[in-house]
């Protein structure tokens, strides 16, 4: 192998015509930190699913012909990093996938999407569940927001949760396969216009959290863009703590360069004026041991 190649990223998620989310989020940020992004489809939508009408495409039956033919071509992905799958045979089409092309050295990054706000997204039920819960065991990273990881732990949501709470969901979480694990989205008790992210290296054995002044529901595609930017973090070297740090402070720095416009937040945030500050060394680091 020549030395100098680009790592390759399959990024398993939807396309949406309107709105900054998925794989029009996806592709910009982690082309931009140095990798080929190799798109894999689930759905291509006219908008993303918070606008009141949208069209919507079901991309099931051509994913596994995708695979098929990169098979053939002898495709070799650095990291595999799935987000919103919306069917209990899309996440075998992706298990399947992983089993496949996984390499000793690949990252594989699952953002389990299912809910938020303590309730599941529409058209989900207990198997898409069930099967979230099978995949992420052949994670390295995973993403859940904090409705999420009640759903993965089959426990009831709680909103309030002390740190050694947490610290101890994060720990079961891990035991269950993914070595990292980030909680994210979660209230920062008499702060409501904070949440925090928590995170969890078994190999460390360490707890982190990072505390963020801005409130991700206000504008759509900051979960996708926050676990991007994580997982082209860590694809380039930086520690967990560091890779945290970089994703919170660049959706700090995307709200900052948008609330100064009259805008409908329902597009996202103008990532285009805040891209090449990827580029830049952290300032300042905000993250804790706890």
């Amino acid at each position: 192998m020549y030395a100098n190649k680009v790592k390759k990223i399959a990024a398993v998620h939807d396309l949406s015509g309107a709105g900054r989310v998925s794989l029009t989020v996806v592709i910009p940020i982690l082309s931009s930190m140095g990798f080929q992004v190799c798109p894999l489809p689930t759905a291509v939508l006219s908008s993303h699913t918070q606008y009141p009408h949208f069209s919507f495409l079901d991309l099931t039956d051509e994913m596994p012909k995708i695979i098929a033919e990169w098979k053939q071509l002898d495709v070799q992905f650095d990291a595999i990093y799935t987000g919103y799958l919306g069917s209990p045979r899309q996440i075998h089409i992706v298990s399947n996938f992983i089993n496949d092309f996984r390499q000793p050295d690949s990252l594989i990054v699952i953002d389990p999407v299912l809910g938020d706000n303590g309730k599941l997204y529409a058209n989900f039920d207990e198997k898409m569940i069930f099967e979230m819960r099978n995949l992420i065991t052949k994670a390295d990273v995973i993403t859940p927001n904090l409705t999420e990881l009640f759903y993965l732990l089959d426990k009831p949501y709680k909103g309030e949760n002390s740190d050694e709470e947490l610290k101890a969901y994060l720990h079961e979480l891990s035991d269950k396969g993914p070595e990292t694990v980030i909680i994210t989205s979660v209230p920062v008790q008499g702060e409501p216009r904070k949440t925090s992210v928590y995170a969890y290296n078994r190999r460390g054995n360490r707890y982190w959290k990072v505390t963020c002044p801005y409130l991700p529901a206000h504008y759509p595609g900051t979960g996708d863009t926050f676990t991007s930017v994580v997982t082209g973090s860590l694809m380039q070297g930086d520690s967990l703590p560091i890779a945290l740090d970089r994703a919170t402070q660049f959706i700090l720095q995307g709200i900052r360069a948008t609330f100064g416009y009259e805008y409908d937040n329902r597009e996202g945030i103008l990532l285009e004026k805040v891209l090449h500050n990827l580029d830049m060394p952290i300032q300042i680091s905000s993250y804790e041991l706890i």
